[in-house]
């Protein structure tokens, strides 16, 4: 059992997906080689809390820069279970994560979208729920995000232990509502909840 509050068939869905991981893992680096053996709790159920978080019915959800689909694949699964997102999509610059991502999403059944792109290249996402994981600063993400969420949409960011200077830098360049969140995995580390993004 990969997380304790959900059904036998996400269950199963997550394990597919971390056998996957493991497999492709020593060919194109999805996650560092050190946390393969603790992928349960550092990737898959650190995830399940960024949509936790989220709010609770979201149309569309957006996962940018999605690696190796931490977290965008296990809010995809999770999905089929709660109904919420009822789409997703997955925005991945490199050609081989994204081959991979599309075999997890074809062997899971999961329901969602893989786009081979630069996130700068793509059209307005219109997401009501846009996530980010160890991609950029958090200046940077809120870039994206006035890009590419919808009026009201709610950004998902975890950040590690120096995150209150990201914060402090952010607010420098752009006015955002923010809830902070400590992670329930690791102990420094918090998920941003951002809010109503605009240029200072």
């Amino acid at each position: 059992m990969i997380l304790a509050d959900v059904s036998r068939e996400t269950n199963d869905r997550l394990g597919i997906y971390a056998a996957l991981v493991e497999k492709w893992n020593p060919r194109i680096n999805l996650v560092s080689r050190a946390s393969v053996p603790h992928l349960a709790s550092r990737h898959i159920a650190d995830s399940a809390q960024v949509h936790a978080l989220a709010p609770r019915s979201v149309a569309h959800w957006a996962d940018l820069g999605s690696g190796g689909g931490f977290p965008g694949l296990v809010i995809a699964i999770l999905a089929q279970e709660t109904g919420s997102p009822a789409r997703v999509t997955l925005v991945e610059s490199d050609a081989r994560k994204c081959a991979f991502l599309r075999t997890v999403i074809r062997e899971t059944g999961v329901a969602a979208t893989v786009l081979t792109e630069r996130i700068e290249s793509v059209a307005p996402l219109e997401a009501e729920a846009l996530s980010a994981r160890a991609l950029a600063d958090l200046p940077t993400l809120l870039a994206h995000a006035e890009r590419h969420l919808a009026p009201g949409g709610t950004a998902l960011f975890p950040k590690g232990a120096t995150w209150r200077k990201e914060v402090a830098e952010a607010q420098s360049k752009w006015h955002f509502d923010l809830q902070v969140d400590t992670s329930r995995t690791e102990p420094d580390a918090v998920i941003l909840r951002i809010t109503g993004v605009s240029r200072a």
